[in-house]
């Protein structure tokens, strides 16, 4: 299947994904929010947080927080190289290392709220987080009740099977009996999609409450394939004996991070320090401690 998803970004800043090693990067962990739901939640406005902070950096103006002289990240830590947890119960990764190079240039102190993928995105919609970064792409539903900054990364998502498997190509997708996704993502949304909509329909997909789940099932043969952003999809093949990923690209998208809807203040100033960071060369720095060349 190849369906792009066509976004107008902008002045969209996407990233070439290349180099070498890895690194980690500490921050706080906090519990998800308690009132969870999906990214398509009708709650597009913050709640009225007495606790909510104006701030002034530089360049960058004024602009609202969650919490005083703090930026909060909210994310699904499973989505190796973009953001993990280390063995000490800390964060490393891509997203999470460039949000600490955000918030360090809005003089503010980054905590990462580690939750469910749905609930990240939901945090962010009720002002519980300023930000969500997880390996996000833009859907015309998530663009109805958040905001994004410009694109930082290009996401290609691809295929894992069984070495042996039966589906060899792309293609052979429409002949799957069980395929998985991770729940709420844009693989799961396509996928679960009509036929007539280029997806394979939802009797055929199961949704899974992490990528790592989704790998596990198709390790334990209770389903047939795993759509995957490529990166996640090289980490777990590599980790797990007998899978690989098919030839192709299944989808290519583009990341940005998630804002509460209207909150241009907040926006525009990550916008400005993200611009800032990739003429820096910093963003390129990140991506090479995590992604090979290869």
């Amino acid at each position: 299947m190849k369906k792009i998803l066509a976004l107008a970004m902008a002045a969209a800043m996407t990233l070439s994904l290349a180099a070498c090693g890895n690194n980690s990067g500490a921050s706080s962990k906090s519990n998800p929010p308690a009132n969870s739901g999906g990214q398509n939640s009708s709650v597009s406005t913050p709640t009225d947080d007495s606790s909510a902070g104006s701030s002034s950096a530089g360049n960058y103006g004024t602009f609202t927080t969650v919490e005083p002289g703090v930026l909060h990240m909210s994310t699904n830590a499973a989505f190796p190289p973009y953001e993990m947890t280390t063995d000490d119960g800390s964060f490393e990764g891509i997203d999470v290392e460039v949000a600490q190079a955000i918030a360090d240039k809005l003089g503010l102190e980054l905590k990462v709220d580690d939750m469910a993928f749905t609930a990240a995105l939901t945090a962010v919609q009720t002002g519980q987080s300023d930000i969500a970064m997880a390996g996000i792409t833009i859907t015309e539903e998530r663009l109805e009740v958040m905001d994004f900054s410009n694109s930082y990364a290009t996401g290609v998502q691809v295929v894992i099977v069984k070495e042996d498997s039966p589906i060899q190509s792309i293609d052979d997708l429409s002949n799957a009996a069980k395929i998985g996704c991770q729940a709420d993502t844009t693989g799961y949304i396509y996928a679960s999609d009509t036929p007539e909509n280029g997806g394979y329909g939802e009797e055929h997909v199961t949704a899974f409450d992490t990528g790592a789940l989704a790998v596990m099932a198709l390790v334990n043969n209770q389903i047939d394939a795993v759509i995957i952003d490529n990166e996640p999809a090289k980490a777990y093949v590599a980790a797990n004996e007998g899978l690989k990923i098919l030839d192709g690209e299944w989808v290519v998208e583009d990341y940005a991070i998630a804002v509460a809807k209207g909150n241009t203040d907040l926006l525009n100033a990550i916008n400005t320090a993200m611009a800032e960071l990739i003429d820096e060369g910093v963003f390129q720095q990140i991506v090479d401690k995590y992604i090979t060349a290869d």
